[in-house]
């Protein structure tokens, strides 16, 4: 590496790091990106560092805690999608799916507005509308095609 080059970005995420021993916990790391050929952060070289320092960021960030998350969000979506689909709602028009879903009864947002929390509420309350008989289909005068009213089969 150059000289007087800072490796800050290297001992900042290395102090997130858990583990007592922090020196050693470098030099095994330095020795696993070089496969071996030096221990010393000044003996890499700047693609091996950055590298490293790219990889370990992403690893103790928590970003792929968020990309867990995310994917969850995803498949919560899916989930509504589908209930929605077997109702139904054109789920490949998402006006008609976001005028779905703001309707007050159902969720009062539209599908991206939607929480986690939220997106299992609904989840389970489309099940239960799916349970007591479905819904009926309505054109609305603003949008034709969009609005679905509730059927009661008592």
């Amino acid at each position: 590496m150059n000289e007087g080059f800072n490796y800050s970005r290297f001992y900042r995420v290395l102090g997130k790091m858990p583990g007592m021993d922090k020196d050693e916990q470098k030099r095994a790391l330095v020795s696993q990106w070089t496969c071996g050929r030096t221990e010393s952060l000044r003996e890499m070289t700047e693609h091996e560092y950055y590298q490293m320092c790219g990889y370990l960021e992403y690893t103790f960030s928590g970003k792929e805690q968020r990309t867990a998350q995310v994917l969850a969000i995803k498949k919560q979506r899916s989930s509504v999608l589908h209930l929605m689909q077997k109702m139904g709602i054109d789920t490949t028009d998402w006006n008609r799916v976001n005028a779905f879903l703001m309707d007050g009864r159902i969720a009062g947002k539209k599908l991206y507005e939607l929480s986690g929390d939220e997106l299992d509420a609904l989840t389970r309350k489309l099940r239960s509308i799916e349970k007591k008989g479905g819904i009926r289909q309505e054109p609305a005068a603003d949008l034709p095609g969009t609005a679905a009213t509730i059927v009661p089969l008592s």
